[in-house]
């Protein structure tokens, strides 16, 4: 086991070098000036677009644009928020938030031009019916001798979309918040139980199809994000004082990473820190990844910009203001500076010292619903890619497979759960990435003819 996680350690860190940093980084900064700053010129017509201004039941697709909206953030805002940014803190420190922000901003630009692919270059699996995503632009858009890139997206997609972080934290927090404070025995029996509820909560609603998953997640995921939002709110109130410090600190510590544990990168701690930043955004908001556009492809529109615009929003929502929740609790609270806590068990030490008799049971309320709804989402990712590669008919075998992965999951340690994930995601970037940077002038001629046709200026 121990040398299993030795080399995922050492997949993850190869994958993630300085060329997927400039594929991630560097082409969103390249869309974005594309793009002539898009999402900040727009963001209230994309609210609109969410709300349903311009919603046309007639158009093509499987779900409306709220529904795709809270199916992607189902996936996005999870433990990549709680978890993942605790990990980022504990290495990195207060400066690795303001590149996790960084990676939010650029982001929404990512998203936008992948999306908007997504529905531009919808494709058509076995059986007929529409889908879309980054293998289905990649064959439409650009041809099919670039098929070898989709089956590589696709083949990276299965493994990526495979719950066993989400699991495992959620676990995790179990075992620090239920029971070890009540006196149950942590071992494998426990894990294997609470494998086992996941599997029978997870299967009702993944074997219902796509309009199950999207009508749980429009429920849950306003929910979560509003309880979580309030529960830190109190927590940065108990804790006023700290708060301008932190902010400061922040964007201070951002250039001079002294807080920094983790290796050195380009050959310096600040290219450690940004790399760890850009790292844990990429895993939180998925931008670039080739997630997203799976959930985006099959929203019911006839205008690929406004599902586009749609999809910006969830970095926004993702990174900087979920993200910054959880920083912030965990900053303020101190427990970073004096707990040994890693992943979801520093964040529920920030809770408890906020609010000693109820805090960590609130959080377990958000991990659960955070965990489970990432369950659903992306179970509904790997049955498209294996339906890309296989076969629509064949796609519901995937499901067999995610559900046994969710006992793996909840048995086997943090670091090499993360580590797989991580490195996987580093794979899908790159045929997700370099499709979206050939066709991103399709996209803006698309961008120029639509904003045209409503009026409004593009410039």
């Amino acid at each position: 086991m121990d040398t299993l996680d030795l080399i995922l350690e050492q997949f993850a860190s190869y994958a993630w070098g300085l060329p997927l940093i400039v594929l991630l980084i560097g082409g969103g900064v390249y869309l974005t000036i594309l793009s002539r700053f898009l999402p900040f010129r727009y963001i209230v017509h994309a609210v609109r677009v969410l709300r349903g201004k311009y919603s046309n039941p007639h158009d093509p697709g499987e779900i409306n644009h709220f529904q795709a909206l809270m199916t992607a953030l189902s996936s996005t805002v999870g433990m990549g928020n709680i978890a993942g940014v605790a990990v980022a803190i504990h290495i990195g420190g207060p400066g690795a938030m303001f590149w996790m922000w960084v990676s939010g901003i650029v982001g929404m630009t990512t998203k936008f031009f992948t999306c908007t692919l997504a529905v531009m270059y919808r494709g058509r699996d076995s059986e007929g019916n529409v889908q879309g995503g980054p293998m289905y632009f990649i064959m439409e858009g650009l041809g099919k001798r670039w098929k070898p890139l989709a089956i590589f997206f696709s083949i990276a997609g299965m493994v990526g979309a495979l719950p066993v972080f989400n699991v495992n934290q959620l676990k995790q927090s179990i075992d620090f918040i239920l029971l070890e404070p009540n006196g149950v025995a942590v071992d494998t029996t426990s894990s294997f139980i609470i494998g086992i509820l996941l599997v029978a909560i997870t299967s009702v609603v993944i074997f219902g199809g796509l309009k199950r998953i999207s009508q749980t997640s429009e429920k849950l995921v306003p929910f979560m994000v509003v309880l979580y939002f309030m529960a830190v709110v109190f927590i940065l109130g108990v804790y006023i004082d700290e708060l301008p410090k932190y902010l400061v600190l922040m964007f201070t510590d951002a250039f001079e990473g002294a807080f920094f544990k983790g290796d050195s990168f380009l050959g310096g701690v600040l290219g450690g820190l940004i790399l760890l930043g850009v790292r844990r955004g990429a895993f939180s908001n998925e931008a670039g990844i080739g997630t997203a556009p799976m959930a985006h492809g099959a929203s019911r529109t006839g205008e690929p910009v406004r599902e586009g615009l749609v999809a910006m929003l969830g970095p926004a929502i993702d990174t900087l203001v979920v993200c910054t929740l959880t920083a912030l609790a965990i900053l303020v609270t101190g427990v970073w500076q004096t707990s040994d806590a890693n992943g979801v068990s520093l964040t529920a030490t920030a809770f408890r010292s906020a609010m000693p008799d109820y805090g960590n049971y609130i959080l377990l309320i958000c991990i659960a619903t955070f965990s489970i709804s990432s369950l659903f989402t992306y179970s509904y990712y790997g049955t498209k890619c294996m339906s890309f590669l296989f076969g629509a008919h064949n796609k519901h075998y995937y499901n067999y497979f995610y559900i046994a992965s969710i006992l793996m999951g909840a048995m086997t340690p943090l670091s090499m759960m993360l580590n797989l994930i991580d490195g996987v995601f580093a794979l899908m970037a790159i045929p997700t990435m370099t499709a979206t940077l050939i066709l991103a002038p399709k996209v803006v001629i698309e961008a120029k003819r639509y904003f045209k046709a409503i009026g409004e200026r593009w410039s």
